[in-house]
C-alpha cells in the first residue's frame, strides 16, 4: 500500500468518504481552524513545537530533527494506542498538518504502514484554506435567501430558531460569530472565533444546504463583532425577498432584557459596555444612561437606546442596504411567546419555503 495524496479541492469535496479526517498540527494550530469534523492528533504539541523550532534555528536542523522525531514517534504511538486498537481493516482516514510536510507524513506513513488506506492533502491546510475562499463566493451565490429583517429586540435570532425547528435551513450568522451583532453584543465569556474558523463554519454550513430550498438568514451588516461576513455572501442577501418582524415596543424591551440579562445581573458590566457609545451619542448622554442603570432604572435605559440609537439606525441601514425592503412581508407578532413565534415559523415555510425543480419553477 501508498499513501494517496489528493488536492484540497479533492479532499473538500470527499470529506464525506473519510472515516476520520485528522489534523496533525498543534493544539493552538487547530484551535484557529480545522476542516469540518476534523479531530486533533498533534504530531507536536504547541510547547514540543516550539522548543524544536527553536533549536532548529539556535542549535542545528539536524539535532531539531532527530529529537522531533523522537518526540513525533511518542506522540504518533500515543495517538494509535489511544484511538486504533480496535479500527477495522476499512478505517480510511484523511490526514494534514499545514502544508502537508514531515508531520502529517510521518503520521501517514505510520498509518499506512499499519495497512489503513490513508489519503494526505497535498498542501495541508495551508491549500485547503486557499480552497475554501475559492469557493465560498460560489457557495454563497447558489442559493436564494429570505432575509428576516425587523428592529433590534424584535425577535430575529428568535424566529431563526424557530424556523429551524420547523425544518427550514436557517444559516445563523450571530451563533456561528458567537456575537449578537451590536455595540453591546459581545456575550461574557465567549470569544469569538477566528475569521478563519468563522469563513469556514459559514462555508461548511453554505455547502450542505438544498440549492432547491430558501436558506433563511438575519439582516446583518459587513461585520457581527469583529468578523466579517465573506462579500458575496452580504451582497447575495442585500438583493433577496425580505420578511419583516414586528414586536410591540414594550415586548421588545422584555425580550432585550431577557437575552441580554448579563447586564440585568451585572450593572457596571452594562455601563462599561454603554461607553462604546460615547462618540456616537456625546459623553454627557452616555452619563445619563449610566446614571440610570445604578438607579435601578434598566428598562428605561433600554427604551432611549431603542429610539435614540438603534431604530433609527437600523431604519437607515435597511433602506440603504437591502434593496427588496420596501416589499418586505410583513410579520406581526403579538407577543414574544416561543408559541407565537412557532406559529410564524410554520406559516412562513408554508409561504416561502417552497422547493424549486432545475428550470427554476416552483416545485
Amino acid at each position: 500500500m501508498s499513501v494517496q495524496v489528493i488536492s484540497a479541492t479533492q479532499a473538500v469535496a470527499q470529506l464525506s468518504a473519510f472515516s476520520c479526517v485528522i489534523d496533525a498540527r498543534s493544539e493552538a494550530e487547530f484551535a484557529l481552524d480545522h476542516l469540518p469534523g476534523a479531530v486533533n492528533w498533534p504530531t507536536l504539541n504547541d510547547e514540543e513545537r516550539q522548543r524544536i523550532g527553536t533549536m532548529y534555528v539556535q542549535v542545528h536542523p539536524f539535532e531539531a530533527k532527530k529529537r522531533g522525531a523522537a518526540i513525533a514517534a511518542r506522540n504518533i504511538a500515543a495517538h494509535i494506542e489511544r484511538e486504533l486498537l480496535d479500527a477495522p481493516k476499512s478505517w480510511k482516514p484523511l490526514v494534514y498538518c499545514w502544508r502537508g510536510g514531515k508531520r502529517s507524513g510521518s503520521l501517514a506513513l505510520v498509518l499506512d504502514q499499519i495497512g489503513f488506506r490513508v489519503s494526505l492533502i497535498e498542501g495541508g491546510y495551508k491549500a485547503y484554506r486557499a480552497a475554501v475562499l475559492a469557493d465560498l463566493p460560489q457557495q454563497a451565490r447558489r442559493h436564494r435567501y429570505q432575509v428576516v429583517c425587523g428592529p433590534t429586540g424584535s425577535g430575529k435570532t428568535r424566529l431563526l430558531l424557530a424556523l429551524a425547528q420547523a425544518g427550514a435551513q436557517v444559516l445563523d450568522l450571530e451563533a456561528l460569530a458567537c456575537h449578537r451583532a451590536s455595540v453591546l453584543g459581545a456575550i461574557p465569556d465567549q470569544p469569538q472565533p477566528s475569521q478563519k474558523r468563522f469563513d469556514t463554519l459559514v462555508w461548511d454550513a453554505l455547502r450542505r444546504f438544498d440549492v432547491a430550498r430558501p436558506v433563511f438568514i438575519e439582516s446583518e451588516s459587513k461585520k457581527v463583532g469583529n468578523l466579517t461576513v465573506p462579500a458575496d455572501l452580504i451582497a447575495a442577501m442585500r438583493a433577496s425577498p425580505c420578511l419583516d418582524l414586528q414586536l410591540p415596543l414594550a415586548e421588545r424591551v422584555a425580550l432585550l432584557l431577557e437575552d441580554y440579562d448579563c447586564f440585568v445581573r451585572d450593572p457596571a458590566l452594562f455601563c462599561e459596555r454603554l461607553d462604546a457609545l460615547k462618540e456616537l451619542r456625546s459623553k454627557a448622554v452616555v452619563d445619563a444612561w449610566k446614571a440610570q442603570v445604578h438607579a435601578g432604572r434598566t428598562e428605561q435605559v433600554v427604551q432611549e437606546l431603542l429610539a435614540l440609537h438603534y431604530d433609527p439606525g437600523y431604519a437607515d441601514s435597511m433602506q440603504r442596504n437591502f434593496a427588496q425592503y420596501a416589499h418586505a412581508q410583513p410579520l406581526v407578532a403579538m407577543n414574544r411567546q416561543d408559541a407565537i413565534l412557532a406559529r410564524l415559523a410554520a406559516e412562513i415555510r408554508v409561504r416561502t419555503d417552497q422547493p424549486i425543480d432545475h428550470t427554476g419553477a416552483t416545485a
